[in-house]
């Protein structure tokens, strides 16, 4: 179920400078005066000490590393997926810390906050993390999928949840996957053509998670009919040396790029896989009146602007000669 962003920080900050924070407001507000220290109930039980942590620009790759099984596709974090965070970021910087836990090899894992983390990291500005010890691999799990609540997954990262889901027995089949997302069997169906597809395809876009289903659905068609080399070649053409085909792209704003990029893709599927077209046998007798076409024994006909006599001496003619 989708956790507004208020509601969320409700949830991680239920706690700060030793005072309960009673509403969504006081956790917003407590959050973004980034108290020192702070004390959240991960999955409503234990309380957990987290430490504010500020990682200098130059260091946030170095240091810092995404939880492993976060649901969010990293390689999609890009200038045009992350831009509703990045204009707030350079202009009055980060507004709410990540976060996230130690690790034993002396880097910072971070639970929440993948998006703001690349924002940083793109921006060349510090990120700031909350920071915790002795959180299990359950709780930090619990963490990532609250936190990823409130900006909706990709269809790519929502199928690969669902394919996780067939795969453990969870799900038999993709009426139980709708019921269990609450969202359409449509919606299903498109999720798991979308995880079905090579990463190389979807980064040749410049934000995936615009891509709807008609997209999503066509482009899978496409990409199935080719053959093996066919489709390896296409990826290559997806990121070459000068980068993805975003990048390549003239178009401004990111509705025209992805229309441009999709147009690119159907012109390379088109060069690898010519469309076969219907040869046509149609010959004319009379030019834009009599045509006909045959096929074997068979002979079809087509006649225009006839009137009802001359239909009916047609006819007539047509019975007699073949009976």
């Amino acid at each position: 179920m989708a956790i507004k962003t208020s509601d969320l920080n409700a949830r991680l900050f239920g706690k700060t400078n030793k005072r309960i924070a009673t509403t969504p407001q006081e956790a917003q507000q407590a959050a973004k005066e980034q108290a020192h220290v702070i004390e959240l109930s991960v999955a409503g039980e234990e309380m957990v000490e987290f430490t504010l942590t500020r990682v200098e620009a130059d260091q946030v790759e170095s240091k810092t590393v995404v939880f492993a099984d976060n649901a969010r596709e990293q390689s999609f974090l890009n200038e045009h997926a992350l831009s509703d965070v990045l204009v707030t970021l350079r202009e009055r910087g980060q507004q709410y810390p990540a976060v996230g836990r130690m690790r034993e090899d002396g880097k910072i894992e971070v639970l929440d906050g993948s998006r703001r983390r690349m924002s940083c990291i793109l921006a060349g500005k510090p990120f700031l993390v909350y920071v915790a010890k002795d959180i299990n691999s359950e709780h930090a799990k619990f963490l990532s999928d609250v936190a990823n609540a409130h900006k909706p997954l990709s269809l790519y990262e929502k199928g690969k949840e669902m394919q996780a889901k067939l795969a453990s027995g969870e799900a038999e089949d993709q009426k139980a996957l709708a019921k269990m997302f609450q969202c359409s069997e449509a919606l299903v169906s498109g999720a798991l053509k979308a995880a079905d597809l090579p990463l190389e395809l979807l980064q040749a876009y410049p934000n995936v998670a615009d891509l709807g289903r008609p997209t999503i659905v066509k482009l899978h068609k496409q990409f199935s009919q080719l053959s093996h080399a066919d489709k390896g070649m296409l990826l290559k053409k997806c990121r070459d040396k000068e980068g993805f085909a975003w990048q390549r792209s003239e178009a401004q704003g990111v509705a025209r790029i992805t229309k441009d990029v999709s147009e690119m893709i159907e012109a390379w599927i088109e060069e690898l896989a010519p469309t076969k077209r219907a040869v046509s046998n149609k010959v004319d007798l009379i030019k834009g009146r009599v045509s006909y076409s045959r096929k074997g024994a068979n002979l079809a006909l087509n006649l225009k602007m006839i009137d009802e006599q001359t239909m009916q001496d047609i006819l007539s003619f047509l019975e007699e000669k073949l009976k």
